[in-house]
């Protein structure tokens, strides 16, 4: 029987083998025909931040962008939008619905599943919450995640609940609303409110809690959210790595350690440096300013290298199910750093293509001529996901993940 396969079947956990019966018209076996199979998606996430994109979605896109969006679908299946608080509703009332709608709507017509990033967070909570009580700012917050969880309920069913809870009742580098909420609540409790209210809303979504403190203290407020009955999907880690690549091992031990949950594992904020690392002893990210931070050949060597042993760290280890990178382009990119796979000027660095090579081209199948057997079968293995099987004009989808699928053409 012949067989269509991905060229690195080194992830053996992330590998499937479907023997596949074509059938034609009338549901016939298709006997000892040519047909092509080919990968349409990954099952799993490989996601990146799709903020670039909402002025080319309503309309203002500047030159290039859309070059840099067939870049980002080309490449990844998964967009967090953005939805801070303070940017979204800069004035209570006025939330930029419509805006990000748009945005998901383009992003969704283009095959990218959707996340929203985030629901609640103490950095970039509006202003104009000052002054009130917990109470009225716990019902603001209620108010809001009803709102934007219905309204974009269907295009974007996947959100991180709520960001960064360990350090946020003792958060002190700007005055906000959200802080004494949790200090009144505590952690757990405030974490409850945005989980249950989220869930409330729209019983089909998916919710994340997401921080960058990989501490014991994240792990011990997981334990203590699960315990107090607080339903999480997934588990959000952060790994920014402006300070430098963290290392094989040490994003081996961070998945060991919280995969103990048995929850699947999301990497949310992943991101590597094309310029000069940025130097150990600063705590803050934010707080490292300069005036330029270019990208240089030698960074993106670095870079490249880099990101390929990042995602075959990740991509090997089971509990993990997504990777999202902080940055399709350097061109406004977080911190002015030169995080992103595509340069300012829209030509893709050799990180772009690294990547690339891994998830639709390693990790990928098709499109590859087959011959169906006199029972009209073709074995088929690869990663998860879905999959196109054609043969004279005609053609069906089937997914890989079952040891039989049937595909009527």
């Amino acid at each position: 029987m012949h067989e269509a396969s991905v060229a690195d079947l080194s992830i053996d956990h992330r590998v499937h083998r479907t023997v596949l019966t074509v059938e034609g018209p009338g549901g016939a076996p298709l006997a000892d025909t040519d047909v092509v199979v080919e990968q349409t998606r990954h099952a799993f996430a490989f996601g990146n931040i799709g903020f670039d994109f909402v002025p080319l979605a309503n309309g203002a896109g500047a030159p290039g962008d859309e070059a840099l969006a067939d870049r980002y679908v080309d490449l990844f299946n998964t967009a967090t939008l953005p939805f801070y608080w303070a940017r979204f509703e800069p004035t209570e009332g006025a939330p930029r619905t419509a805006e990000l709608l748009a945005t998901a709507e383009y992003l969704s017509a283009r095959g990218i599943a959707l996340k929203g990033h985030p629901l609640a967070w103490h950095t970039l909570a509006p202003e104009w919450l000052l002054g009130r009580s917990p109470a009225e700012v716990a019902e603001a917050l209620r108010a809001r995640i009803r709102r934007d969880v219905a309204d974009f309920a269907g295009l974007v069913d996947t959100w991180d609940a709520i960001n960064e809870v360990v350090i946020m009742p003792v958060f002190e580098a700007e005055e906000n609303a959200i802080t004494p909420l949790a200090q009144t609540l505590g952690r757990v409790e405030t974490i409850r409110l945005a989980i249950d209210t989220a869930r409330e809303t729209n019983p089909n979504v998916k919710l994340l809690l997401n921080d960058f403190d990989l501490s014991e203290d994240y792990e011990h407020l997981i334990e203590e959210v699960l315990a107090a009955g607080i339903r999480l999907d997934a588990i959000g880690l952060q790994t920014h790595m402006h300070q430098g690549f963290r290392g094989e091992a040490q994003l081996t031990d961070i998945a060991d350690r919280f995969a103990r949950f048995g929850l699947p594992l999301h990497f949310t904020e992943t991101s590597l440096v094309s310029g000069e690392i940025m130097p150990g002893h600063i705590v803050d990210l934010n707080d490292y300013v300069v005036d330029s931070w270019p990208s240089t050949p030698e960074g993106e060597a670095r870079q490249a290298d880099e990101l390929v042993r990042h995602y075959r760290a990740l991509v090997a280890h089971p509990a993990v199910e997504a990777v999202t990178y902080w940055g399709i382009t350097d061109r406004d990119a977080w911190l002015g750093a030169p995080i992103g796979l595509v340069r300012a000027d829209g030509t893709p660095k050799p990180s772009y293509e690294a990547l690339r090579s891994l998830v639709k081209g390693s990790w990928w199948v098709g499109p590859t001529t087959l011959r169906t057997d006199a029972s009209g079968q073709i074995a088929v293995r690869g990663f998860a996901g879905d999959y196109r099987v054609s043969a004279g004009g005609a053609a069906a989808a089937f997914t890989l993940e079952a040891a039989e699928a049937t595909a009527a053409l």
